[in-house]
């Protein structure tokens, strides 16, 4: 029993051997197991108030996943401001010298992490504000379209039709232009413009593309399609199809598709023509030379 608590007693005795000193605070070993066994705690308990606040309180009334998520995280990052304060406390290091130290580090690590704060920031804003929201069809710089599928603190996840995934910083939806067709409404219109041979009837090649349009199932009934004549090209009379659709509205080529199939198919049997460009070319012979 004796050669227990004496070996007990060098175990003790060797993490409190201080290894260096931070302004007036000793550093142990026991002060840096304790400061990962405290830190460790910290993170598993601001998770937990994470999801506390995330999935129980805040959906109590039925707000938005976006602000649920946007005040978790905010909650989230307090509670671990504050656990830091207080482990530093309670392990006895001396504030006064972490706060210069820290203060160091955090001028430069500003400079280095200036687009992370600006991620993070744009982040509340979209969670708050939701110009863009989970399921939104989006399309942002370089002509990137697709699904909004998740939201977080630094960076939007969109899908694309290739099933794609594509990481967006927060920052590209807050600096720049984004075009979000199902902002308001999942309902987009689409525009079809279709060009015939000059002596076609008008009224017929109307009439056929209203048909095409309410027989497809993908088009809303509700929100009638028109037909507008655009313009006397010079080689056609250009009609353009407006539809409305919700179905296709995160797959606009495949309506696109359809709609062209039916067309073509429709032209043919009733003997419309869709014509080319042309060009009459007129050569003038060169005069005679004179005698």
């Amino acid at each position: 029993m004796d050669q227990v608590l004496t070996f007990v007693r060098d175990i003790i005795n060797w993490l409190e051997i201080p290894l260096f000193s931070l302004g007036k605070s000793p550093i142990t070993v026991w002060t840096i197991i304790a400061l990962i066994l405290l830190i460790i705690m910290l993170h598993l308990v601001t998770t937990r108030v994470q999801r506390l606040v995330t999935d129980k309180l805040m959906a109590k009334n039925k707000y938005d996943i976006g602000v649920r998520v946007a005040t978790g995280s905010i909650v989230r990052y307090a509670v671990l401001t504050i656990g830091i304060i207080m482990i530093l406390q309670i392990v006895g290091l001396d504030l006064s010298t972490l706060t210069i130290l820290l203060g160091a580090l955090g001028v430069g690590i500003g400079f280095g992490l200036q687009s992370v704060t600006n991620n993070f920031v744009s982040g509340l804003i979209i969670l708050f504000e939701r110009p863009v929201k989970v399921g939104d069809r989006v399309e942002v710089i370089n002509g990137i379209a697709g699904n909004v599928v998740s939201i977080s603190i630094r960076a939007t996840q969109i899908i694309t039709n290739d099933n794609i995934s594509i990481i967006v910083p927060n920052s590209e939806f807050i600096s720049n232009t984004v075009i979000n067709w199902s902002h308001s409404e999942r309902a987009v219109r689409f525009n079809f413009e279709i060009g015939v041979a000059y002596g076609e009837d008008p009224e017929v090649v109307r009439e056929i593309l209203l048909e095409i349009a309410n027989a497809n199932s993908g088009v809303i009934r509700e929100r009638k399609s028109d037909v507008l004549l655009k313009e006397f090209g010079d080689s056609s009379i250009v009609f353009i199809l407006r539809v409305w659709t919700q179905e296709y509205a995160d797959r606009p080529g495949v309506l696109h598709s359809q709609i062209n199939y039916e067309i073509a198919r429709r032209f043919k049997e009733k003997g419309i023509q869709i014509p080319f460009p042309q060009r009459d070319v007129h050569i003038i012979p060169p005069p005679e030379p004179e005698e």
